[in-house]
C-alpha cells in the first residue's frame, strides 16, 4: 500500500475503451485473415483486462500465453532494467504472434520483449498497446496498433495498477497526488 494520498481523474471512459478495441480488432483480423491460429501473448500484470476484452472482440482462432515482465515494481519511473519474472508455456517458432501490452512508456519493456521473441523466430510478430506515451520514449519502439496516445500522466485503471491498487477500475484514470 502507499502511503501517498492521491485521487484518481478519468481520462478515458469505459465506453471509448469498448469502442476502439472493437475497431482495432477489425484491423487485427485482416492483418491475419490468413492465420490457423493467432498466439496472443499477453505482458502481465497490466495488460490482463485488456487482452481478456481483445481475444472475446476477435474473430480469430486464437491461443492465450503470458509473459511477465518488470521494470516499475511499485515506483511510478521506470528503472530501465527489464526483468522477465514468467515466461511463455508454449512455443512460437512459425506461428503467427500478437504482443499484447497495456502501456508503452519509456519502451525498454516492449523493445526487450519483441528482441527476445523475435530470436524465438515466428513467423509473423506483431504488437498492440491499449496506450502509448509518445513524449516519454527513450528507446525507438512503436507497437503496430495503439489505443490511446496520451500525455505524460501516470494512469491507473483497466488493469494499470498503482502499488497494486486501482486495477479493477472499469476506465483509465489519471493519478492526481494530494499532497
Amino acid at each position: 500500500m502507499t502511503g501517498r494520498p492521491y485521487v484518481v481523474d478519468r481520462m478515458i471512459s469505459a465506453k471509448q475503451i469498448a469502442a476502439r478495441i472493437e475497431a482495432l480488432c477489425r484491423e487485427i483480423e485482416t492483418e491475419f485473415a490468413e492465420t490457423d491460429k493467432l498466439v496472443v501473448v499477453g505482458l502481465l500484470r497490466g495488460s490482463f483486462v485488456f487482452i481478456a476484452d481483445l481475444v472475446r472482440e476477435l474473430d480469430l482462432d486464437v491461443e492465450v500465453d503470458f509473459l511477465e515482465a518488470s521494470s516499475y515494481g511499485d515506483a511510478t519511473e521506470s528503472s530501465r532494467e527489464v526483468r522477465i519474472l514468467k515466461d511463455l508455456r508454449g512455443g512460437i517458432e512459425g506461428r503467427d504472434v500478437l504482443v499484447v501490452e497495456d502501456i508503452i512508456d519509456t519502451g525498454f519493456t516492449m523493445k526487450h520483449v519483441l528482441g527476445l521473441l523475435k530470436a524465438r523466430k515466428p513467423k509473423r510478430l506483431r504488437s498492440i498497446a491499449l496506450l502509448d506515451k509518445p513524449s516519454r520514449r527513450e528507446v525507438a519502439v512503436k507497437a503496430d496498433w495503439t489505443g490511446f496516445e496520451i500525455p505524460d500522466e501516470f494512469v491507473v485503471g483497466y488493469g494499470i495498477d498503482y502499488a497494486q491498487r486501482n486495477r479493477n477500475l472499469p476506465y483509465i484514470g489519471k493519478v492526481r497526488f494530494t499532497e
